[in-house]
């Protein structure tokens, strides 16, 4: 799977945004505390220069797999904090993170969002490098700044289908999609 695949599926799914926002009926636009819990999978690539260790081949993408919670308050203007958890392969063995999302919520229920947290990302450092048993004592996490954009899109009842982007340290790119369901 390649960064070109996910760039195109994730402009297709934004074309059909009006579809599904024509096919809600409006919806009353929810008050207090709205929790959720989701799934996703995306493409995370770690952003490190081809010539960053030579000789090594650097293998700095992957395929990642997992969930979040979160919690959304107000109506129209949606704040709220999130938490994710991914496994991945490659040159991930898995990220966690928390972010604060701040969004507009249409009338269909669709909201559309910033975001911007600290994301951990634990690294196979074999799956990085192609080195079998690489050297003990390389620190083998890296995190920083959080920041993305995305939308999850109403879909009638309670799930969303979510679409994002995410990037660490503008370092790094990382497109997900995902369903959530409110509860």
């Amino acid at each position: 799977m390649n960064i070109k695949f996910l760039a195109a599926a994730a402009a297709a799914a934004f074309v059909m945004i009006p579809a599904a926002a024509q096919a809600q009926d409006d919806a009353a636009a929810p008050t207090g505390a709205q929790p959720y819990v989701g799934f996703q999978v995306g493409y995370h690539d770690l952003g490190v220069p081809s010539d960053a260790a030579p000789p090594l081949e650097i293998d700095d993408s992957a395929l990642i797999y997992g969930g979040y919670a979160g919690v959304d308050f107000g109506s129209n203007i949606v704040f709220g904090v999130e938490g994710n958890y991914n496994r991945g392969n490659g040159p991930i063995d898995s990220e966690y993170g928390v972010a604060a999302r701040i969004g507009m919520r249409a009338e269909n229920g669709t909201i559309i969002f910033a975001r911007g947290g600290y994301q951990w990302v634990n690294l196979d450092l074999e799956g990085l490098t192609g080195v079998t048993n690489p050297p003990a004592g390389i620190d083998d996490t890296v995190d920083d700044w959080l920041v993305g954009v995305g939308a999850d899109i109403a879909t009638g009842g309670s799930a969303r289908i979510r679409i994002a982007v995410d990037t660490i340290t503008f370092d790094s790119v990382r497109p997900t999609i995902g369903v959530n369901f409110a509860f």
